[in-house]
């Protein structure tokens, strides 16, 4: 086995300076890094990683823990983490809850044990209390959810504005009897993006039928399901506003399912701008998220926890932006 002794030798530095280039720390002359990168490329000397964890305490890994990795929302925001991760030399660990908040839990005991350096969650439904405990000892950064009250490092936009937002544009189109399908009320998204639903709903004085409020649970087949209620009732709506894009996109299916057209029978808005919103038919009206950026915030916030260093500010809103579509029609 190729040691560190042996790549001195050949590059005529001392171990030390070996150390140095690999570590990227202290000061090496460009020439002389070059000749240990290039004994390192001939000996093809792999650094004895559990070692350098031994000395440092690190481990130079960042657990990420989602709720749905199914969900393509989450793709845009890891790789805002991954590019930042790259750049400040740590790897990044994905963990998949399943949406379920015992697997979340399983997930913060990786961290107990000194796996990783710090935790991202982009989920936040386990025990608020053993969080909070987790981040006095461990550096910790929720994204995307949140946790109301919580003093956790958070990156987020505000979902309650997001939804008002987007449930105005429908009552300018006019639209009166407007239902919504909402994400699981169990998890903070869920439940603000219901509550902007009915400020804007309150604010223009429209009446809030709870027959027009379906519970789904951010996956498309929920929507699909949830719509096709809504298309039972006696007095079904002429405009919908599903929680996720994901959901818009299972209640447009449910809609052509029953030879309507989608808008000009029923107009439906969805939430998060994924990928397939754009190509969709009908591209769908959504509000945008600023996923790359939040992950790129998160990163940047717990490698400042890792290295001890001061954070401005412990609760960060990006902007989020209206993205109108084919899906709900024009001004009337």
């Amino acid at each position: 086995m190729v040691r560190i002794a042996d790549v001195a030798k050949l590059a005529n530095v001392s171990t030390a300076t070996v150390s140095r280039v690999l570590s990227n720390t202290g000061k090496v002359k460009k020439e002389t890094s070059e000749k240990v990168l290039a004994a390192i490329k001939q000996l093809n000397y792999q650094p004895n990683i559990l070692a350098r964890q031994l000395r440092t305490l690190e481990t130079k890994t960042i657990l990420v823990v989602v709720p749905d990795i199914s969900n393509p929302f989450f793709s845009k925001v890891l790789r805002g983490i991954e590019v930042v991760a790259d750049e400040n030399g740590y790897q990044v660990l994905l963990g998949d809850t399943i949406n379920k908040p015992e697997h979340e839990i399983a997930f913060l005991d990786i961290l107990r044990q000194k796996k990783a350096d710090g935790m991202i969650l982009l989920t936040a439904r386990s025990d608020r209390k053993s969080l909070e405990q987790l981040t006095k000892e461990y550096p910790v950064v929720l994204a995307c959810e949140y946790i109301e009250g919580a003093a956790i490092p958070t990156v987020s936009i505000d979902n309650i504005s997001s939804a008002r937002k987007i449930t105005e544009h429908l009552i300018q189109l006019q639209h009166e009897r407007i239902a919504t399908i909402t994400g699981p009320l169990h998890v903070v998204l869920g439940r603000d993006r219901l509550k902007g639903f009915q400020q804007a709903m309150t604010q223009y004085s429209l009446p809030l039928d709870q027959c027009l409020i379906q519970e789904g649970d951010f996956t498309l087949e929920s929507g699909c399901n949830q719509m096709l209620k809504l298309l039972a009732l006696e007095n079904p709506p002429t405009a919908v506003f599903a929680a996720n894009d994901e959901m818009a996109m299972g209640a447009i299916k449910a809609i052509k399912s029953k030879g309507l057209k989608v808008p000009n029978d029923i107009a439906v808005v969805g939430f998060d701008d994924i990928k397939f919103a754009s190509i969709f038919e009908p591209a769908l009206t959504t509000i945008s998220q600023p996923t790359f950026e939040i992950g790129e915030k998160a990163i940047e916030l717990l490698i400042s926890l890792i290295n001890n260093k001061p954070i401005q500010k412990e609760q960060y809103i990006l902007e989020d932006k209206l993205i109108i579509r084919e899906s709900c029609g024009k001004f009337k």
